[in-house]
């Protein structure tokens, strides 16, 4: 399935520790020649401080060859600086671990008794952001996460620094998987990117914004709210979905999954869902892959033949994609559900056989799933056994919705007798 993988696509808005991840997925699946994939590794841990990995990686694409001398010297460089960061800031981190400085929420009182107190400038905190990026650097993601807070804590939300900072935090609790932390994170970083955009060049928010839609995926798809809030993040919002838009179309997979899987707990699921064809419709000249094409065939072209082609297919994206791979089941059962709703507003009776057909299931299969359906409350219908039909029922509608259907339009229609009263036209 090299043909919708999107890891080359998706690797250019992530930071390279963040691509580790997708390669040892795709190593698992082996979508692509186990060498290729060993030599990729190489190649990427070369850029970071990740020496012993970089070592056993190295090892395993060369049995017989001992790690070259470029690695090993590489190794005591590394643990030489980051003795030098450890010892450099030494005084600030035994000041801000005591109980006095730990009970200081505000920021400038913090600095300023840090300075009054123990004579710590403010030019020294940096020392506690070098330190944190070279540990994120070497693999330590837990020490980094912890020396950005403290630094975060002593810098105000101005300091040319701060942006950084947040990244650097979000990316360490996403590769320590702590989903709630990380989804706090991306909500502090669209805050400070939506704050600075009035200042920033556009292009460079534009670029902020599909970093960080893409940073997202790891938290949303693996957090128990997570679709719900990718819609509303990048569906609802339109600074987002303009991002997505101009320099990300291939994120639209992932939003149509999202959908797909979650619009049915929503009580705007329908509202959703035409949005989400609405977008699709206008970027399908720049992007399409199954899952994307399943929406269209459907919600577009009313293709059911097609749509059910498409599923087939989407089961082996999904299979084969890091971010999806854990809707796969979810996906399928709704999708199929989408297919039968839609297939049901144009036909009253239906037969099981031909259904059946529609959903890739066997006719028994078929039959179980839609007394499943009409037992769960999710289906208002009857099954006809002997003559192998499923005949739907048309919703009675409450009293309520004939009040709304009738008076609808009344407003409207007594507002033009009033104007024409107005102008005379009656005698």
């Amino acid at each position: 399935m090299a043909k919708y993988d999107l890891t080359s696509t998706v690797g250019k808005y992530l930071d390279r520790h963040l691509v580790f991840p997708l390669l040892e997925f795709l190593t698992a699946k082996e979508v692509y020649d186990d060498r290729e994939m060993l030599q990729a590794k190489v190649e990427l841990l070369s850029r970071t401080q990740m020496v012993d990995f970089a070592m056993d990686v190295y090892s395993r694409l060369h049995p017989d060859k001992p790690a070259p001398d470029s690695m090993v010297d590489k190794r005591a460089q590394v643990v030489h600086r980051l003795k030098e960061l450890q010892e450099s800031a030494q005084n600030v981190v035994g000041v801000l671990a005591g109980q006095s400085i730990q009970n200081i929420r505000e920021q400038s009182q913090l600095v300023e008794m840090l300075e009054k107190e123990y004579n710590i400038k403010p030019d020294s905190f940096v020392i506690l952001f070098e330190l944190a990026k070279f540990r994120y650097e070497c693999g330590n993601y837990q020490g980094a996460a912890e020396y950005l807070e403290l630094f975060r804590q002593l810098i105000p939300p101005t300091d040319e620094k701060m942006l950084d900072t947040l990244w650097g935090k979000l990316g360490s609790e996403i590769l320590m998987q702590n989903w709630e932390v990380a989804l706090e994170e991306i909500s502090k970083l669209a805050e400070h990117i939506d704050s600075q955009a009035p200042i920033t060049p556009q292009l460079q928010v534009l670029q902020q914004r599909s970093w960080l839609i893409h940073w997202s995926l790891f938290v949303f798809f693996n957090h128990p709210k997570g679709c719900d809030e990718l819609i509303e993040r990048f569906l609802r919002n339109q600074s987002y979905l303009n991002a997505i838009q101009t320099m990300c179309p291939h994120i639209l997979r992932y939003l149509a999954t999202a959908v797909v899987t979650s619009h049915r707990g929503r009580p705007d699921g329908r509202e959703i869902l035409r949005d989400l064809v609405k977008v699709i419709r206008q970027e399908a000249y720049s992007y399409s892959d199954p899952i994307t094409e399943f929406v269209e065939a459907l919600y577009v072209s009313f293709d059911f033949d097609g749509a059910r082609e498409k599923l087939a297919e989407c089961e082996q994206v999904l299979e084969h994609d890091f971010f999806l791979v854990a809707c796969q089941e979810t996906f399928v059962e709704n999708a199929r559900l989408l297919i039968f709703e839609t297939f049901c507003r144009i036909h009253q009776c239906i037969s099981i056989d031909k259904l059946a057909q529609k959903l890739n299931m066997t006719p028994e299969r078929a039959e179980q799933w839609i007394v499943d359906l009409i037992r769960n409350a999710h289906l208002n219908a009857k099954i006809d056994s002997e003559k192998g039909h499923v005949l739907m029922s048309a919703p009675t509608p409450s009293v309520y919705e004939q009040v709304i259907e009738k008076t609808k339009g009344l407003s409207m229609r007594a507002q033009g007798v009033m104007q024409a009263c107005d102008k005379g036209t009656f005698r």
